[in-house]
Parts: C-alpha cells; structure tokens; sequence
C-alpha cells in the first residue's frame, strides 16, 4: 500500500498543469504587446521638446504667416538655361559665319534580293544523354509524337538529320545535305 501512496504524489495534476500553462501564455501575452510599443510622451517631455516650461498662451507675434509675400511679384521667366534633366555640356551656337545647309536624306538601302528558302526546324527534343560502357556518348531525341531515337557523334538519326557534335548540355544537329545546323539544349517534351 505504501506504493500506491508514492506513485499518486509522483503524477502531476492536472489543475496545477493548467494553472501553469495559464500563467505562461499570460506572461508571454504581456511580454509581446507591452515590450514593442513605445510609451506615450509625458507632459514634460513634450514641454522640452517646445522649449518652454510655462503654460501661458501663444504670443501671435510668433505665428507670423507673411501672407503678403503671396501677392509679391515673381521674379519672370526671363532667359532660363538651367535644364536638371539634360547631363551634358550646352551645346554651341549655331555658326552664324554662313547659310544654313539644306537637309539631304540618306541614300535608300540596297535592294535586298529575297532570301533562300529558309531550311524548316528540326522538330526533335534532345531528351538526354547515355554514355556506353565503352566511353561513347549517346544522344536520345524524341520527336514528342510518341517516336524516340538515339545516336552518336556522326550519326544519322530518323534517316534526314545528322548528329555534328554532342557537347555536355546540348548537341549540334543539321540536315543530312548539311544544312539548317541548330543545337539543340536538353528540353524534353510537354507533358500529354
């Protein structure tokens, strides 16, 4: 019986856990909201910063709001050269040695043939890159449609591109006739 008695004074009680926890969350409620506001000025403090210390009227001397100066002439426009938007030296006066040169506007272009054909994109994605046990380097294309196709460096791939070179994020690919050379980065497809 002696053990029962221990084991019951052991176990904490609930209405002294929550007499805790109360005091807690009142210490730390007073803490966040009284600790970060500023006190307000006193009387005195705010009678410093015046720089009086008697409680007597304004002297309307002291308030003087020169309301004639707004009637006063303003000095005119006059010759402004001041510009605070233009960084630069003035410029300088016209040459008033001879006439004014007539504006003549520059010669057209030359007539531009119109360009060749331009050679369509190469409508594959490079997916990735598998390197053989042997040290050679693999390129894998898809074409997004469902057809994928692998190659090395001097490969045909599909039966009309070549694989130029493959570098470490990205391969040079043309036309078997060696035209329309693009790289091409590793982008994968759009999701289906």
């Amino acid at each position: 019986m002696e053990t029962e008695s221990t084991a019951r004074s052991s176990r904490p009680r609930p209405w002294l856990l929550l007499l805790l926890g109360v005091a807690l969350l009142g210490f730390l409620f007073t803490r966040m909201w009284s600790g970060g506001a500023p006190a307000a000025p006193t009387r005195s403090q705010t009678q410093t910063r015046a720089g009086t210390d008697e409680d007597g009227p304004i002297d309307p001397a002291e308030l003087d709001v020169r309301l004639e100066a707004l009637d006063a002439s303003r000095p005119g426009q006059g010759a402004m050269e001041r510009n605070p938007f233009r960084f630069q030296p003035k410029a300088p006066p016209p040459n008033a040695s001879g006439p004014a040169q007539p504006y003549v506007p520059p010669p057209p272009p030359p007539e531009q043939k119109p360009n060749a054909p331009q050679t369509p994109p190469i409508p594959l994605k490079l997916m990735g890159f598998v390197t053989l046990p042997g040290g050679q380097t693999v390129a894998a294309l898809s074409d997004c449609k469902g057809a994928t196709f692998h190659g090395a460096e001097g490969g045909i791939v599909d039966g009309q591109y070549r694989i130029v070179k493959i570098g470490i994020e990205s391969i040079q690919i043309e036309y078997v006739n060696g035209k329309g050379r693009q790289t091409l980065r590793v982008d994968g497809c759009e999701p289906r």
